[in-house]
């Protein structure tokens, strides 16, 4: 069966992994709507896709203003529109995929998870690391008392320099005010993960961290403005026209500069869009290191560190348990290994890594969602996980900013109140 659906978004995600997805798969997936106010990106993607131009539209309101059209609904939009194209889609009675973070404030995530309670169609949030064989065969292993019961977990979610500038610096999510929290946009995907891995719910939270590298004062002697006036500082790590000049790749990160991705064209977009500045000067206020400690009700503690300053793009975990210590690389290589307490011996898991974005779990999170919405079956991540992520996530925020410890559980209790 072939899910007919509408895109609203037809940037980065929409067109590189949704879209992709669909032309790989026709016969599975159809677009047969999209919504983007770019024109040149609706153009592009309603082409692709064969999409007639009186089914383009500028805006998602314009789009669900006609009602159900398709089946399904894919929101892949800018953090701060999730919420309003996301109820707008369930309200319409479509099967609903959105990306992650569900809302950009914790109301809104709750308020979402309310449409979605009441409404025909089914919310699937883009928690893509779910989606991976790597993640599945850890929460086997932890889930099945292999190492007993969990005692301690740390987990690191080791951003690469590259990609933190890129991102989280010169990108999207660089300021605060214009898109959601790193420790929200990035790291809900752990939190997913730590909730999923250990279900005994969080009741005490802290956290710890600031901007340190990307200052003004921080530059190097001599630094310019951008990095093409040209900048003379040639052992810069995060020098735009090494990042961006120095391959001949098309795909992401290099991509999102633009359309005309030819030498001289990459040139243009550093001269005059946000990837050329210099990361000391682009007025980024988000935070490049942030740690979170978390107490369990059992009394079990768990960690997560998300740092942008890594060599290497990497989530990096330990576990250990009554009985054993599990350790984990989800990155270039994909490594899982269990040590016994009492006989000391290490066993290696093997683990087929996947292909594609995110190992493998873009993919899987598309077919899984295809699957879903045919049969008009509701998401296997439930809507009271996505809010304990989401609720973690933006606490965390919160703890960071008031040097509070926060007490979970009466957030949580007033959250379940307000569902009711």
């Amino acid at each position: 069966m072939t899910v007919d659906a509408v895109l609203v978004g037809a940037g980065q995600r929409g067109r590189f992994v949704y879209g992709a997805w669909a032309l790989r798969f026709p016969h599975r997936l159809r677009f047969v709507a999209v919504a983007d106010p770019d024109p040149r990106r609706r153009r592009r993607f309603g082409d692709d896709h064969h999409i007639p131009p009186s089914r383009r539209f500028a805006d998602a309101d314009e789009l669900f203003s006609h009602g159900r059209i398709a089946t399904a609904a894919v929101i892949a939009t800018d953090d701060r529109t999730h919420l309003r194209a996301a109820t707008a889609a369930l309200e319409a009675g479509y099967e609903v995929l959105v990306e992650k973070p569900a809302a950009h404030h914790l109301d809104g995530v709750v308020e979402l998870a309310r449409v979605a309670a009441a409404a025909e169609g089914n919310l699937h949030v883009a928690h893509v690391l779910r989606f991976t064989t790597f993640f599945l065969t850890l929460h086997r292993l932890v889930t099945s008392g292999s190492i007993g019961e969990v005692v301690t977990v740390e987990h690191r979610e080791n951003v690469a320099s590259w990609h933190m500038a890129h991102s989280f610096v010169r990108g999207n999510w660089g300021r605060a005010a214009e898109a959601t929290p790193m420790i929200v946009q990035k790291a809900c995907h752990d939190f997913d993960i730590l909730t999923w891995n250990v279900p005994d719910p969080v009741v005490r939270l802290s956290s710890m961290g600031s901007l340190l590298e990307f200052r003004p004062e921080r530059a190097p002697g001599g630094a310019t403005e951008r990095c093409t006036d040209p900048c003379p500082v040639v052992d810069c790590p995060y020098d735009a026209r090494r990042i961006y000049l120095g391959t001949d790749a098309t795909g992401w990160p290099h991509h999102v500069l633009g359309d005309d991705l030819t030498p001289q064209g990459r040139r243009i977009a550093l001269r005059t869009g946000p990837y050329g500045r210099c990361v000391y000067r682009a007025d980024s206020d988000v935070v490049d290191h942030q740690v979170v400690t978390m107490e369990t009700a059992s009394g079990a503690t768990m960690v997560l560190c998300m740092h942008g300053h890594s060599a290497e793009e990497a989530r990096t975990m330990r576990y250990d348990g009554t009985k054993g210590t599990l350790r984990a690389v989800f990155g270039r290589s994909q490594e899982i290994e269990v040590t016994d307490h009492r006989t000391g011996a290490l066993r290696r898991v093997p683990v087929d890594a996947g292909t594609g974005g995110h190992g493998g779990g873009d993919d899987g999170l598309v077919a899984a969602f295809v699957g879903a919405a045919a049969e008009g079956r509701p998401s296997p991540v439930d809507l009271s996980v996505i809010i304990e992520s989401h609720l973690l996530a933006f606490l965390a925020e919160e703890a960071r900013i008031t040097g509070t410890t926060i007490d979970v559980a009466d957030r949580r209790a007033a959250l379940v109140e307000r569902l009711r």
